[in-house]
């Protein structure tokens, strides 16, 4: 059934209740999540991020790289999740943040399985005396949380593009089937130009807290190797990758099996 957001309304869903789902298995076909830079750190150490473009805005997001086929989420196999980490963006479900008039509001999936209102549904959403559970405002604050970190992590992005550090990048993938594909549209760091930035420059991308998570995302390029790993489990097992960029024939030594 399709994901169908709605501003969650205290008289409308008084008797809503909600039952957590630790397995992850709503995102089993999800190949991108977004990623935050308060999170960069975290998820760099066992899944790839990466930029992308919308190419109807524009605009560039950052994204944990979950898959390299649209609807295959290598990171959920077995019936949950492989991995130490999980994007917050992933967690949040079947939550969202979003413009609601003129400012914020939470809305909810109307159609996720996690929803019920039966009396031993879950948790419930609201008291009684229609006012916020204790649930619901743990949710509010984290939701909170994670718009202000990605209100933050545009700022990131704007800094990148304005020293000219972002440069797109193509992945190679040779699968044991012997089927050869590219994956493109994809941005990364440039990190000779991160390198030669002058100091004064540096010195305000560190400031602002922007360098680590440069770093953080370049460094994730190497678990492109554990995407490789987790293909086993799936359909279609990847033989190796090369990261290489867009233009340029040399390539990065590829992640093997």
């Amino acid at each position: 059934m399709a994901i169908n957001y709605i501003p969650l309304d205290k008289d409308k869903h008084s008797d809503l209740k909600v039952t957590p789902k630790v397995d992850f298995a709503y995102a089993a076909k999800t190949h991108l999540a977004a990623a935050t830079i308060r999170e960069f750190a975290q998820l760099s150490g066992s899944m790839p991020l990466v930029f992308i473009e919308d190419p109807n805005t524009k605009n560039v997001h950052t994204v944990a790289m979950l898959g390299l086929e649209q609807g295959s989420n290598l990171f959920f196999a077995d019936e949950k999740w492989q991995g130490p980490h999980v994007p917050l963006n992933i967690q949040r479900y079947p939550f969202d943040i979003r413009p609601d008039g003129e400012k914020l509001g939470v809305f909810i999936d109307e159609n996720s399985d996690m929803l019920s209102k039966e009396a031993d549904g879950g948790e419930a959403l609201f008291t009684e005396a229609g006012e916020a559970s204790e649930f619901l405002k743990n949710r509010q604050q984290f939701l909170a949380e994670l718009a202000n970190s990605e209100v933050q992590n545009q700022r990131f992005i704007k800094q990148l593009k304005e020293l000219d550090l972002l440069e797109e990048i193509q992945i190679r993938v040779n699968y044991k089937s012997s089927q050869v594909r590219n994956v493109t549209g994809i941005l990364s760091i440039n990190e000779k130009r991160l390198l030669e930035l002058d100091d004064d420059k540096v010195l305000a991308m560190h400031k602002a807290g922007y360098l680590g998570a440069a770093y953080s995302m370049m460094l994730s390029l190497g678990q492109l190797n554990r995407l490789v790993e987790l293909s086993n489990k799936s359909e279609n097992p990847i033989q190796s990758l090369q990261i290489s960029p867009v233009n340029q024939p040399e390539a990065q030594a590829p992640a093997s099996a």
